[in-house]
């Protein structure tokens, strides 16, 4: 472990939490701007807790075109990077964010990199986590596109990972075949698998074994086991821990995904992403693996929140009584037909 995690993450030294803070140091930074300047980059980017603005919408705040806006936001940029005390400014956060880069194979899905950031600087500083965490996201995200993109590199039109970022200097063609060969992995097994189950399923694939010595670190040293035991983390903080470039790469791969009840499979698949209140329905008794009744059902589905659509009961009702999958057991009562065999 590096001197600097030593003095964040065991000693909690408070001149270092600073140099982490994503917050503090962007509105140091600022502070050499005009405040036009500091307010369009502000809106561009979601910081100072405005929501993301479009160019047009910047430029009638100030009655500008939008091209002037972009020009505004371009230099101001450029102006930052001139500061002569730029790098020191950003030292602990570059070192820092290349320590977790590393530590999970050189690649991290870009929500799953600034969570982990967010949470080790608001754990460290006692902040409110739920009240902050999505600010402290947006700054940190800010930093590490605008400020620090000459040493780590924000990818977002990536055929088979989400938008993440990786070490500059680090190739991932073998990341990449690794994706594909889990992604056909997956598809040929036709079924949903726990997390433990997946590990071992990547640990099995050719291209990990293959390229075992650049994905898994000889000595992993940097132990993030309270930062994965947050809540936002949905596996057991221990097991990420241990095995944090499998799961980065699980986080990135795109059409791989967790459903709600900590099964992982292909997006395509109504077991992972339900669209249908029916399919909804299906893995709500699945889990509970018990007859319910279709309101006991309907409230279980707005409780989990698939998505963003709410259950009634009558949807709820009609679909259980017009699915073959579905079987009357008492009255309102219903269950899986698949019991009965």
């Amino acid at each position: 472990m590096k001197d600097v995690f030593k003095k964040i993450i065991k000693e909690k030294k408070k001149d270092e939490l600073i140099k982490l803070n994503a917050v503090e140091i962007v509105n140091q930074i600022f502070s050499e701007l005009q405040e036009r300047e500091k307010d369009i980059l502000s809106r561009r980017f979601a910081l100072g807790g405005h929501d993301s603005q479009t160019l047009e919408e910047i430029g009638k705040l100030h009655s500008l075109t939008r091209e002037r806006v972009r020009q505004i936001e371009r230099a101001s940029l450029e102006k930052i990077k001139k500061l002569d005390s730029l790098d020191e400014k950003l030292a602990t956060v570059r070192e820092v964010v290349e320590d977790i880069l590393d530590e999970h194979g050189g690649v991290m899905e870009r929500d799953f990199l600034l969570d982990v950031l967010s949470v080790l600087t608001l754990q460290l500083e006692d902040g409110e986590l739920e009240n902050q965490k999505d600010d402290y996201k947006n700054y940190f995200d800010f930093i590490l596109s605008n400020l620090l993109n000459n040493y780590i590199e924000k990818v977002d039109n990536s055929n088979r990972f989400a938008t993440f970022y990786k070490l500059k200097d680090r190739t991932i063609s073998y990341l990449e075949d690794l994706a594909d060969e889990l992604k056909e992995k997956m598809l040929s097994i036709k079924k949903t698998v726990k997390f433990d189950e997946i590990l071992e399923m990547i640990k099995g694939l050719k291209t990990f074994n293959s390229n075992k010595d650049k994905i898994i670190k000889d000595k992993d040293d940097l132990d993030l086991t309270d930062i994965f035991k947050n809540k936002i983390f949905p596996e057991k903080g221990e097991t990420i821990n241990e095995y944090k470039p499998l799961y980065s790469i699980l986080q990135a791969v795109k059409d791989i995904n967790r459903n709600k009840f900590g099964y992982w499979g292909h997006d395509s698949w109504s077991e992972i992403k339900p669209k249908r209140i029916s399919d909804k329905i299906y893995l709500i008794l699945k889990e509970e693996n018990k007859p319910m009744h279709f309101n006991e059902i309907t409230k279980k589905i707005n409780e989990i929140g698939f998505d963003h659509k709410k259950a009634n009961v009558g949807s709820v009702h009609n679909e259980l009584i017009l699915d073959d999958r579905y079987t009357l057991f008492d009255r309102g009562v219903y269950g899986l037909k698949e019991w009965q065999k």
